[in-house]
């Protein structure tokens, strides 16, 4: 695996990286967790709402199967 794209999530930044890939006005996700992501590059404040970068997007789908261990 690229060490470049492989990262350490915890389970709250995995659930608001995937809430990013379509958004929803009653999404809120908590401040503290968007700035992490953003310092990782994963995710972009764009007029105001949080976007997720294509960075952002690769990692979600190489951490996929991550995630099934996360939902277990």
């Amino acid at each position: 695996m690229n060490a470049e794209l492989d990262c350490d999530l915890t389970p709250d930044q995995w659930e608001t990286l995937k809430a990013l890939r379509a958004p929803s006005p009653a999404a809120r996700p908590r401040r503290y967790v968007l700035e992490s992501l953003v310092a990782l590059d994963l995710v972009s404040i764009a007029a105001g709402h949080p976007v997720m970068t294509a960075r952002g997007r690769h990692v979600l789908i190489r951490g996929s199967s991550r995630l099934l261990d996360v939902a277990a």
